[in-house]
């Protein structure tokens, strides 16, 4: 407890003392930083990864005449790269940061898809960077099996993650309070909203999923062992559309998180994944009644 939490009256500390309970058991702090370190080295390999063929398709083959997404490079004005997205049939200008970016030391722009300092390794290595987004996906999904695992023998799911029909009846409320910026106090904090379970159930259960698959999907080896699966998905470069797409739907995950983790209080969030111990908001409705 924090020196300015034991000062004053005997009842005001056993107020602080209230308000502080277990959040996060410690398997869950665990996987939790798990899965931290993999995602954001797995984004980066990926990233690339994808730096090799800078280019989306849909479909079993790669129609290059007409990409669903292209992060390339044009001749600039002095005959340095210049950096184009296109999607579809817009096309923006993302020079400097898409299609193509400086390296320290070097003397111009260089053309690639993202920048080398969103990319492991820093420059283009494509062995290398399937080197390092194979093994930590790896990580990645056994962690991940054994965090479904824990959920549901623990009781986590039905118990934390599962919204009950009440909850489900508010989520235009909810919605709107989050829209708001206003999150749960005193008791109604102990709690995740409807907004976090259905998020949360999601993820786990939906995109996570989805991104294991079309990865696996891009396998040669595993088309040839079972054959006809990669069908399901649209066909090899379909299936590697869906990995980045659900790749980036779940680091706009992350950071819609990270954004709630600082507003709702950066400290105390984060100790509760460190410690475990998470302090109650104070509710200035209660404390007001006499």
């Amino acid at each position: 407890m924090l020196p300015f939490e034991i000062q004053g009256s005997p009842t005001a500390a056993a107020t602080s003392d209230r308000r502080l309970f277990y959040r996060h058991r410690l398997p869950i702090r665990v996987m939790h930083w798990i899965n931290v370190i993999c995602f954001f080295l797995m984004l980066m390999s990926g990233l690339g990864i994808f730096n090799a063929h800078p280019h989306l398709y849909w479909g079993k083959d790669s129609n290059f005449a007409a990409p669903l997404l292209s992060i390339t490079a044009r001749p600039g004005a002095q005959g340095e790269p210049h950096g184009i997205t296109q999607i579809g049939k817009h096309v923006f200008d993302t020079d400097g940061v898409l299609g193509a970016s400086r390296v320290k030391g070097d003397p111009m722009p260089s053309a690639r898809a993202f920048p080398s300092w969103a990319t492991i390794p820093g420059r283009q290595y494509l062995a290398t960077a399937r080197n390092w987004h194979l093994f930590f996906a790896w990580i990645f999904v056994l962690n991940g099996i054994a965090y479904v695992a824990f959920t549901i023998f623990s009781g986590h799911l039905r118990r934390d993650l599962v919204p009950s029909k009440p909850e489900l009846r508010g989520i235009g409320a909810s919605l709107l309070d989050h829209l708001l910026l206003r999150h749960p106090a005193g008791d109604a904090a102990r709690r995740y909203n409807v907004l976090q379970n259905l998020t949360y159930l999601t993820v786990v259960f939906v995109l996570l999923p989805l991104i294991v698959v079309a990865g696996l999907s891009m396998s040669p080896r595993l088309d040839t062992l079972f054959g006809g699966w990669v069908g399901l998905l649209g066909g090899r470069q379909s299936a590697r559309t869906l990995h980045f797409i659900a790749a980036f739907c779940l680091l706009a995950f992350v950071l819609v998180h990270l954004f709630e983790v600082v507003v709702t209080g950066l400290w105390n969030n984060l100790r509760s994944m460190i410690t475990g111990y998470y302090r109650l908001p104070a509710d200035e409705r209660q404390e007001n009644l006499p």
